[in-house]
């Protein structure tokens, strides 16, 4: 049974199929929270400066979270943090479902991969069994496949939890995805690119030891607390039934979203491609939940007129987003077919999305052919907006590295290299990474978010929703962080350093406890308060609020120093070239701009904000005062002045 006052690790060893199992004691858990903190620790601990991402000196670490396994409501989350493929710099990538869980269940608080195998293997957790078995029956299916044939072959294990790659991580494109649950994944940064490069197709978990919270009178208190708070907040109710995907109306109609590329922030007919949509129309099969959770803003869809018989898990605003107005379908039935690929193959559907709208914008400019072919079929393709077709042939060939696939599977900064011309200047990317599909020339405080964002410009590391003020709970919580609700103006850059200070470090909080951010941040349904009281709960730690913020901020700066450490100076700090240069232009008229100016300005706030020197460095006195000096050396790289 999994201790609350102690972090257990197993470690295991594809090179020599060897494990070993590592403690951190009460000191380490107070001082990282657990989950994302202390696999964090880990990375910068182990795996060496200048390492190949694909290479055996990465490692894979997944860790549930403190709450993992256990009623805190959303507490179904598993980060799994590596170096990327993608950007090679630091990596967390952020799965539910109900793997993490198992592994709890298993007795174990965090698994770390090391080495590559020399053969195709499976990894299976049983309790304090661990054991490899190989995988080879398994290559070449789809996740779907995958999941269920182990569940087949393995009675013994009755509803035994799988974690695993498709197609895509086995041909290592740099933006596979591990998926859990079926429909559940670490998507972003390549890490499923990692997994197929170990040679690992699943790791499956099975356990019955279960887990013992400090005091549970008191954490079924917090827990009851924070269910009545999901239940009184308004926007917890809209996700439950409109999904992620509610927000494409919104969106559209205040003009922001992002639109052929980000090249406009309006379509026609987005209602057909909208949440309500599928709730209304009947493409909605059922909703679904992960491990703890009442939200259920997780939805199980069909098609209805076309491409019949496809039916998967979602899909989410980024995927609709992504394949429907960025790529200018104006069509359900094609989304659900490329939503339905995605989790077959394990992509990343916004990088997979956005590698496909860059390949169509620059065919349409003459730098790449008008009409592509696919080896596998010999069709002949026209490269368009708005061929949904061409878009669906992609991501097929993209997971398998075929014809123009292979050139798309390596993500658009690539591409663009390759190809040449002004291509870059519509690759939607920054370190690397795709650019989720929020529109930053209006939201000034997700733009800083994004520029400052280790992993790339994403919203799950930061996502400062609040700034907008779209509802009592986000007015109330620019007020906390700025003393007025003045500050929750979305294309303002006042206080924005603050805002997204204040959010990067509840997220990280999040994810260190196993939290889903569906409800810390979204909704603001569960506040560091109730986190703070779930833990001491839970563990027997005492912990005070500020106590928690200090923890997010140390591993902030240990994931700062990582990239550092990696080379990466603080003109990374920044956002595609297109949203900085390209104006946006609102159906009411209004031109709206990304400027270098205002970007500098922020910058140079949050840097103060985060006690870094004027050129993002953390310096040898934050270092020191988070207590980080025993692992950040100074012969690792410079520290800031």
């Amino acid at each position: 049974m999994s201790a609350f006052n102690s972090f257990k690790v197993l470690h295991v060893n594809l090179n020599d199929l060897s494990f070993r199992v590592e403690i951190f004691d009460e000191t380490y858990l107070k001082r990282f929270l657990g989950g994302r903190g202390i696999t964090s620790y880990i990375l910068y601990r182990d795996v060496p400066k200048g390492i190949d991402p694909l290479g055996p000196e990465n490692i894979l670490a997944f860790a549930p979270g403190t709450f993992g396994g256990t009623s805190a409501p959303t507490a179904a989350r598993t980060t799994v943090t590596g170096k990327s493929p993608a950007t090679g710099l630091f990596m967390k990538a952020n799965m539910g479902g109900h793997w993490g869980a198992e592994l709890r269940y298993a007795g174990y608080d965090a698994l770390v991969v090391h080495g590559n195998s020399s053969t195709w293997i499976n990894l299976i957790i049983k309790n304090d069994e661990v054991r490899f078995e190989s995988a080879e029956q398994y290559l070449g299916q789809g996740v779907k496949d995958t999941t269920a044939n182990i569940s087949k072959s393995h009675q013994d294990l009755p509803d035994v939890a799988v974690c695993c790659i498709g197609q895509a991580g086995e041909h290592l494109v740099k933006y596979a995805g591990i998926f859990s649950s079926v429909y559940n994944t670490a998507a972003r940064g390549g890490l499923g690119a990692v997994m197929g490069a170990k040679k690992l197709k699943a790791i499956c978990c099975f356990g019955r030891s279960g887990v013992a919270v400090k005091d549970n009178i008191e954490f079924l208190a917090a827990v009851r607390e924070c269910l009545g708070s999901i239940k009184s907040v308004g926007r917890c109710a809209y996700y439950k039934e409109y999904g992620t995907a509610g927000g494409m109306i919104g969106l559209n109609e205040s003009g922001t979203l992002p639109v052929r590329n980000f090249q406009l922030g309006y379509m026609k007919n987005v209602y057909n491609i909208s949440g309500q949509a599928l709730t209304e129309k009947g493409y909605l099969v059922r909703r679904d939940s992960c491990f703890s959770c009442t939200i259920s803003c997780k939805r199980y869809s069909k098609t209805l007129d076309e491409y019949k018989g496809c039916e998967s898990g979602g899909p989410e605003y980024e995927t609709i987003s992504v394949f429907g107005a960025g790529c200018m379908i104006d069509r359900m039935d094609p989304c659900l077919r490329a939503n339905y690929l995605v989790n077959l193959y394990g992509l990343d559907s916004i990088s997979c999305g956005s590698a496909i709208q860059w390949a169509m914008e620059t065919a349409e400019k003459g730098l790449l052919p008008k009409t592509f072919k696919d080896p596998a079929s010999g069709k002949e393709y026209t490269l368009e907006f708005g061929n949904a077709e061409a878009m669906l042939a992609l991501i097929d060939m993209i997971a398998f590295r075929r014809g123009l696939g292979n050139l798309l599977a390596d993500g658009v900064k690539a591409a663009a290299e390759q190809i040449g011309g002004d291509s870059w200047k519509w690759a939607i990317e920054g370190k690397g990474l795709e650019q989720s599909r929020v529109e930053t020339r209006v939201a000034k405080g997700y733009g800083l978010a994004f520029a400052t964002n280790p992993r790339g410009p994403d919203h799950l590391y930061g996502q400062p929703m609040a700034e907008g003020g779209y509802s009592p709970e986000m007015r109330e919580i620019i007020t906390l962080i700025t003393g007025s609700e003045k500050y929750a103006v979305s294309d303002s850059i006042a206080k924005k350093p603050e805002i997204v200070a204040w959010h990067e470090e509840v997220f990280a909080i999040t994810d260190a406890l196993g939290l889903c951010s569906r409800a810390t941040l979204s909704t603001y349904a569960i506040s560091p308060e109730h986190m703070a009281r779930l833990y001491e709960a839970a563990t027997g730690i005492k912990i005070a609020e500020t106590e928690m913020f200090e923890a997010a901020r140390r591993i902030i700066n240990m994931e700062r120093f990582y990239n550092i450490r990696e080379g990466m100076e603080n003109d990374a700090d920044r956002l595609p070239w297109r949203l900085m240069n390209e104006p946006l232009r609102r159906p009411n008229g209004d031109v709206h701009m990304n400027s270098k100016e205002e970007l500098k300005e922020m910058l140079g706030k949050y840097y103060v904000i985060r006690e870094w020197d004027g050129s993002g460095r953390p310096t040898k006195a934050t270092i020191q005062k988070y207590g980080l000096d025993d692992l950040i050396k100074p012969g690792d790289c410079d520290y800031g002045d």
